[in-house]
């Protein structure tokens, strides 16, 4: 909207400053995709297409996973492969040890080659998407991490393959979310529904893996997001039961968690609280070995060099386990150990001390040399072994107490994936769909909470946080509602607002030395308004305080809107980003009467809610835990709607 007036030199006097002016302001981020969002319908249908393909990933995956694994350890072409039974010795001999540094090459040359982002566990690299690339995974790192986890796990890598599945259904997830156009957080929302569906099919717990997706991935729950996560993680499940079948994933004896319902049973529990302390402690080591792992073979020049040696000495740990107690025990996802575990088919508590111990080694080594593949596995190999070990030690200490090793191996299990991930409620909720024991719950509750308060003591960060945080890449661990969007505009705007007519000059605003360092104009001219203004440091010396001809109507800034008293907060936010405006000018008024300025609202007032927002629950940002995550109670898409309704007011009677 401009004045008519001409173009002589106190005109290109009065822009130049206004150009000065903005140019010693931050820049403005801008927003580098605005596609319009589809409905919620198509969302749904979409995140049921992404949990069909990863069910099937998922399958695929397994498959690979045996066929390497027959091939590497037993020398015969089959993909029929049970995970919890034991691998029988290899006919290579003290030559097995070769195995694992055999899959390290390929997997070596698969991650170099194609995707970087394949290395390690995953689930940090989904993350980073989400959080720091707008939801965008390269479509290739599904095809390299399927074929590089396979061989990993395949040849003896003390990794899991959850992490590899969660990114492959990740991956899956953004590759549709690129294909078709879509708003940014309807495809972050996709990439989670892959993660989801992901954990769901290669475990057979559709609740656990909504819950994984709802503590770790969604930046925001509402119907709009949970729906098509809900969505694609139950037809996953349903895909993956139809090759796998409908049983759980460990199979434990009856009632094994029971408690009867007596004062003497409050020991128990006590007992559990110890383990949970325990796997805390055991968690936060698993965080520190695999960092320190990382950061030592760093030192060790040449990649593939690095991860043959790292494997290389999984193979011989591998082969002296072999030797002196069996089995392998370390290698691959571990679940045999675990379902013989759970059985109480593995006697002594020393023992089964060292297979924990030797389980954080290896999946440390593995990782930090260059591997591929989850921590989840190895988390349940270590708390049901270190479970099974302390209530060996518990029973000897005070015989009589009714300690079940079995049951306390099942909720270590649990305590260490909710300790070092620092999802609490998946972690209880899978070992429950894992075992189908109702009575385990209640123990667990308590042994995961333990758990998680202990290893955040030790470890701030989460097995899945602190990769990222050492990349400067800080993720939310805490989701709350943005309580300041609730907030109206009256109780955000700025009153301390001068409302002048567009030909009062500028340098009458100069006079008075106790002038603010900030000033907000609003220019009106005719009756209308004609622009805004903020004044500060840079205008003032920029702009001539002699020249008459330097007028507000001059100096004032177009790009404002105009909303009630009564609009809420995020209807201004979302209106102040469509319209690129640098304020919104708050009116009031009744039909009898014309309205009045209230006040104004710049970014800096937003950002004062914000904080004001945030002291209310202020663990959400302090050193512990601080990072308050907005969990939106108003969608995406109903912002859109109310903003839409708002908007044509740029010529407000006042």
């Amino acid at each position: 909207m401009n004045d008519g007036g001409g173009s002589g030199k106190p005109e290109k006097a009065a822009r130049e400053a206004v150009r000065v002016a903005a140019a010693s302001a931050p820049p403005v981020a801008m927003p580098d995709d605005d596609a319009q969002p589809v409905s919620l319908y198509q969302l749904c249908f979409h995140a049921f297409l992404v949990g069909i393909v990863t069910g099937l990933g998922a399958v695929v995956f397994r498959g690979l996973i045996g066929g390497v694994h027959n091939a590497f350890f037993l020398g015969r072409l089959s993909f029929a492969y049970d995970a919890s039974r034991f691998t029988p010795a290899a006919p290579w001999g003290a030559w097995v040890i070769l195995v694992p540094v055999a899959g390290s090459i390929v997997v070596t040359w698969l991650v170099s080659t194609f995707a970087p982002e394949a290395k390690g566990h995953g689930v940090p690299e989904v993350m980073d998407a989400i959080y720091f690339r707008s939801g965008i995974i390269r479509p290739v790192v599904a095809i390299v991490k399927s074929l590089a986890s396979a061989f990993a796990i395949g040849t003896g890598a003390a990794v899991g393959r959850e992490g590899p599945i969660i990114q492959i259904g990740s991956a899956l997830g953004s590759t549709l979310g690129q294909a078709i156009p879509m708003a940014v957080g309807q495809r972050i929302t996709l990439v989670a529904a892959g993660a989801g569906a992901g954990i769901a099919a290669t475990f057979n717990t559709p609740i656990g893996g909504v819950l994984f997706a709802t503590e770790l991935m969604m930046p925001e729950i509402s119907v709009n997001t949970f729906l098509p996560v809900a969505l694609a993680t139950g037809t996953a499940t349903f895909v993956g039961r139809l090759f796998f079948g409908g049983e759980p994933a460990f199979l434990v004896p009856a009632q094994l968690g029971a408690l009867p319902n007596q004062p003497g049973s409050a020991l128990t529990m006590m007992l559990y609280a110890v383990l949970g302390i325990a796997t805390g402690a055991a968690a936060a080591l698993l965080i520190r070995a695999l960092h320190w792992a990382e950061d030592g073979f760093e030192r060790i020049p040449g990649r593939y060099g690095r991860h043959a040696f790292g494997m290389l000495l999984v193979g011989l740990l591998m082969y002296v386990l072999m030797r002196q107690a069996g089995h392998y025990y370390v290698s691959g996802v571990g679940y045999a150990t675990i379902q013989a575990t759970l059985y109480g088919q593995l006697q002594g508590g020393l023992f089964l001390l060292l297979l924990a111990l030797a389980k954080t080694l290896a999946t440390s080594v593995s990782l930090g040399s260059g591997s591929s593949g989850g921590v989840f596995s190895p988390s349940l190999f270590i708390g049901a072994t270190l479970g099974a070990a302390l209530a060996s030690a518990f029973q000897s200490l005070l015989p009589g107490v009714p300690i079940s090793g079995p049951a306390f191996a099942m909720v270590g299990m649990g305590a260490m994936v909710g300790g070092g991930t620092g999802a609490a409620m998946t972690a209880v909720a899978m070992i429950f769909e894992m075992t189908r024991d109702y009575d385990i719950v209640l123990p667990m509750i308590i042994a995961v909470a333990f758990s998680l308060g202990t290893r955040r003591l030790l470890s701030p960060e989460s097995i899945y946080t602190l990769k990222l945080a050492r990349r400067g890449h800080i993720i939310p661990n805490a989701l709350h509602a943005n309580m300041f969007l609730v907030q109206s505009a009256r109780q955000v705007m700025e009153t301390d607002v001068l409302v002048l007519d567009a030909d009062v000059p500028f340098r009458d605003l100069l006079r008075s030395p106790d002038d603010p360092a900030f000033r907000h104009v609003v220019v009106t001219r005719n009756g209308k308004i004609h622009g805004v203004l903020r004044i500060n440091t840079g205008l003032r010396r920029a702009v001539s305080r002699d020249d008459p001809s330097v007028t507000l109507g001059r100096l004032a800034q177009h790009n404002y809107i105009v909303v009630d008293e009564s609009d809420a907060a995020f209807d201004v936010i979302s209106q102040l980003r469509q319209h690129r405006a640098t304020m919104a000018v708050v009116t009031t008024g009744n039909q009898s009467g014309p309205l009045q300025v209230s006040g104004v609202i710049a970014k800096e007032h937003i950002a004062d809610a914000v904080a004001s927002s945030i002291r209310i629950f202020p663990a959400g940002a302090s050193n512990g835990t601080r990072r308050g995550n907005g969990m939106n109670r108003g969608s995406q898409h109903e912002i859109a709607e109310r903003a839409a309704r708002k908007e044509g007011r740029h010529e407000t009677e006042i």
